[in-house]
C-alpha cells in the first residue's frame, strides 16, 4: 500500500473521529454556572477545547489507521467474510 493511500485513509479516519467526538465532554454555560453573552444560543458550549479534540482525534485515527493497514496486509477480514448473500440468499 502506498504512503499516499495510508495518509488519505488516516485523514478520513481523523475527520470521522473528530466529528463523532464533538458532542462528548462539552458543557453549556448553564451547566457550568457561567454567564452567557447576550444573543448567545442556549446550547452554545462553554468549555470547547479544539486542541484537546484534535489531539484525541489524532491518536484514535492513528490507531484505526494502523488496524486498517494491518488488516490490509494480513488479510484478517476480507470480502469473503463480509459476503451477506450467503446469509440471505
Amino acid at each position: 500500500m502506498k504512503w499516499t493511500s495510508i495518509f488519505a485513509i488516516y485523514f478520513l479516519f481523523w475527520v470521522m473521529t473528530a466529528f463523532v467526538m464533538l458532542p462528548f465532554g462539552v458543557r453549556t454555560h448553564e451547566e457550568m454556572g457561567v454567564a452567557r453573552t447576550p444573543g448567545q444560543a442556549d446550547s452554545a458550549p462553554a468549555n470547547f477545547r479544539p486542541g484537546r479534540l484534535a489531539i484525541r482525534a489524532t491518536v484514535i485515527a492513528a490507531a484505526l489507521t494502523a488496524l486498517y493497514v494491518l488488516n490490509y496486509t494480513q488479510g484478517w477480514i476480507g470480502v469473503e467474510v463480509l459476503d451477506v448473500t450467503r446469509w440471505f440468499g
